[in-house]
């Protein structure tokens, strides 16, 4: 090993982590309280060995560590058995392709986030934020995580489908891929799951089946009208390689699975982080709640509202701060290398926690605790905040997911008060992203 890129500061070290199981070392930990168990991996190191089943996976949180993986290519690619479960939920996408097919599969996908194509998608984002809260009603109970994933589901498949595809069938698609995203994670800590038939094994694949049915169906709808909707599909429809050669229907699945979870999972969760913890935070909820009263004045907010809402973006900025929905993005070695001094064989499993990088000490003064003030005091670091991931494979639609979540926060919180039912604060759900579990919160509307 040598090169530039194997110099270790002296301040970094690695260990490992204690309390192995027999046979299934970390996992119980991970399947039952992930966060409590990843907040304990700081004080074993900056690189640090956790066991998942037979396997071993390398945990890493300083920013120094987490940067060079995610830019350093030639070293750490997406690929091995992490990949390979995931990939049979989302195909070889944007999200999921190897290094060497990312540049191609960014340059397709590129145009559906245009900078033009905003105004349009924000109106969607508004038009089914309104049609969500119209069915809420003073003193009715919800579930504010799975009204989040709804909303942000059906802002998916508008921008995705703006023809062709029937509420009923939009209904379907999201509760196939409620099912999918609640069992891909535990496929990729324990792919032995796949083995054993169960009823949850059972109900994983009809969901599966379901969801790569009704893409097919919305696909061949398209490709049978001919017609441009100006929404993502048309223009994926229309792409073209330096070749001339159009998407197959396969590959065109692959990239509508990638952004539906990117447009409907990941911005679900900010916002349902976001509610609550203004829920929990009185004084932060009467800040957000003046500022919106002031610029909207009682009016539906717009994407032009925006740049006038600085606490509100601050407010999103701190929950992907707090619960950054890609809280774990994993690599695998493709060559003989090292991190904090460790030697890693290639196929070594490397896991960047931007959960962990984002609650530093040293980082974000006090860094468990709820504050979007840090953001307008120019307390937080914004190179260590990445909620969005880094380099060539940062998300294409981290514009398009701060927008909406914005938007959504905008409009729910102008017109409504949130309260939970329970004070106990959420149990994360392991998914893809972290999302806050089941969270009852009781209705109660306000007048700007």
């Amino acid at each position: 090993m040598n090169g530039p890129e194997q110099e270790t500061p002296p301040a970094l070290r690695h260990g490992r982590a204690p309390g192995a199981w027999p046979l299934l070392g970390h996992l119980p930990y991970l399947a039952t309280r992930p966060l409590s168990f990843l907040d304990s991996l700081p004080g074993h190191g900056d690189v640090v060995r956790v066991r998942m089943g037979p396997r071993t996976a390398h945990v890493v949180s300083h920013p120094a560590l987490v940067r060079r993986v995610l830019t350093d290519r030639r070293s750490f690619d997406r690929s091995g058995v992490l990949y390979e479960k995931v990939r049979a939920l989302l195909g070889n996408g944007l999200a999921t392709c190897p290094n060497a097919e990312h540049r191609d599969q960014r340059r397709t996908l590129q145009p559906a986030f245009h900078h033009s194509l905003m105004d349009r998608y924000a109106a969607v984002m508004t038009a089914e934020t309104q049609a969500l809260t119209a069915r809420w009603r003073p003193g009715a109970v919800v579930d504010v995580t799975e009204e989040a994933f709804r909303l942000t589901t059906a802002v998916a498949v508008r921008t995705l489908f703006s023809a062709g595809i029937t509420a009923r069938a939009a209904e379907e698609l999201r509760e196939a891929l409620e099912v999918l995203l609640r069992g891909v994670y535990t496929r990729v800590v324990a792919p032995a799951v796949d083995r054993v038939p169960s009823p949850a094994r059972r109900r994983y694949r009809r969901a599966l089946a379901r969801w790569r049915t009704g893409v097919a169906a919305i696909v061949a709808a398209y490709r049978a009208a001919g017609m441009h909707h100006g929404d993502a599909l048309s223009l994926l429809l229309a792409v073209r390689d330096e070749h001339g050669r159009a998407l197959s229907d396969t590959e065109l699945g692959d990239q509508v699975a990638t952004l539906v979870l990117a447009g409907a999972e990941t911005t679900s969760s900010v916002l349902a982080w976001a509610l609550r913890l203004l829920a929990d935070h009185p004084e932060a909820a009467g800040r957000l709640h003046r500022e919106l009263d002031a610029v909207l004045a009682g009016e539906p907010v717009t994407a032009a509202d925006l740049p006038r809402l600085p606490y509100t973006a601050d407010v999103v900025r701190e929950a992907l701060r707090l619960y950054p929905p890609a809280w774990a993005i994993t690599r695998t070695t493709i060559r003989e290398t090292e991190l904090a001094g460790l030697p890693l064989a290639p196929g070594s499993i490397v896991i960047c926690c931007l959960y962990l990088l984002h609650r530093r000490r040293e980082l974000f003064p006090d860094a468990a605790r709820f504050d979007p003030d840090r953001w307008a005091a120019g307390e937080a670091p914004r190179d260590a905040w990445l909620p969005f991931g880094l380099g060539a494979t940062k998300c294409v639609g981290d514009v398009f997911g701060t927008v909406e979540a914005g938007l959504a926060l905008a409009a729910i919180a102008s017109r409504w008060h949130l309260t939970p039912v329970s004070p106990r604060p959420p149990r994360p759900v392991p998914r893809i992203v972290l999302s806050p579990g089941p969270q009852p919160m009781r209705l109660a509307e306000r007048v700007p």
